[in-house]
């Protein structure tokens, strides 16, 4: 059965998934900002910007008409930086229902609180419309390109998770889903902040025992906070945890590693980010980390040097000899 989604964001990773829904054979309304852009991608069947060399199936339309691109769909996806959420959800919530629901695949918190953003969602869609989150090791030119790849359809509803999961799975893209929003949306933004962490260590040439333990030290922060947060712990070893935070920490594909790396160097984050070119999401990632572990009084120490390192002008190679130097203590709590 045909499935009309419309796909809000026409960045490197909206696209990507706009892509799979459409090789599923579902009918996609893909939403892009900029006019020129989705003018130039509706024609050219090509996002030249950010996945120049993989081609629009024809069951994907795009228009910068947003208005348009949500009217009488069956399901909505945002995929736009997390700190657009919050707005992108009010200016579409006239147009949901509890039979369209909506769906997102942002990672990140709401700038400024540090709340999820299933709370975010569901206090301007109120109790009613179901909530899942698309996450997990994913890297947009890789599902562009049709590689194998599963993730994690975490949802309000386990119903509601089986349906995104159902539009998403197939041509090569594993789709499982749960109950656990929490600790879905945990992995899926602090693992961005890990990144910047291995990849500062990789710019010092560190060494791969190094990036290990920043891994391996990094789900233990994840997993602390995940705690107070009940979120299920397995779900941060499962595809949107370990999966998404081993992917992010060692692909090259990865903006908040090549940040990091970036950073080791010597380079200003504002030079790495206009290197990059596109959002980092693990730059207003820890701000709202460190936010949500002080206020839930959870230890999280590469957190805070990476928050250092990008927000007070601390050394990187000081935070990697303070967090050597920590005081002794169990691994496992």
């Amino acid at each position: 059965m045909t499935t009309t989604v419309a796909v809000i964001g026409a960045g490197s990773w909206g696209t990507a998934l706009a892509m799979q829904l459409a090789r599923n054979g579902h009918a996609v309304r893909l939403w892009a900002r900029d006019e020129s852009q989705a003018e130039a991608m509706q024609r050219e069947r090509l996002n030249q910007r950010y996945l120049p060399d993989f081609r629009l199936p024809d069951n994907i339309n795009v228009s910068a008409d947003l208005d348009s691109v949500v009217a009488d769909v069956d399901r909505v996806l945002v995929v736009t930086p997390s700190h657009a959420f919050s707005d992108m959800v009010g200016r579409i919530a006239p147009r949901l229902d509890a039979d369209i629901g909506l769906a997102w695949a942002c990672k990140g918190f709401e700038p400024g609180s540090g709340r999820l953003l299933h709370l975010v969602a569901a206090e301007i869609l109120g109790p009613d419309i179901p909530l899942a989150l698309i996450s997990g090791p994913s890297f947009a030119r890789e599902v562009a390109a049709g590689l194998p790849t599963a993730v994690t359809a975490a949802a309000s509803d386990p119903e509601f998770g089986e349906v995104w999961a159902g539009l998403l799975h197939g041509s090569g893209f594993r789709a499982y889903y749960t109950a656990d929003l929490v600790g879905a949306e945990l992995g899926g933004a602090i693992k961005n902040v890990m990144a910047v962490a291995c990849g500062i260590a990789d710019g010092l040439e560190l060494g791969a025992n190094t990036r290990a333990a920043l891994i391996t030290r990094g789900l233990a922060e994840t997993m602390r906070l995940g705690k107070t947060l009940e979120a299920d712990p397995r779900t941060l070893t499962g595809l949107a945890g370990i999966g998404d935070l081993v992917l992010t920490c060692t692909g090259d594909l990865s903006r908040n590693r090549r940040l990091g790396i970036a950073l080791g160097k010597g380079s200003s984050v504002d030079q790495a980010v206009a290197e990059i070119g596109q959002v980092v999401e693990g730059i207003k990632t820890a701000r709202e980390t460190m936010r949500l572990a002080k206020r839930m009084e959870v230890d999280m120490p590469i957190t805070e040097q990476v928050h250092g390192i990008l927000f007070k002008g601390w050394d990187a190679r000081k935070g990697v000899r303070v967090l050597m130097e920590r005081e002794l203590k169990r691994e496992t709590e």
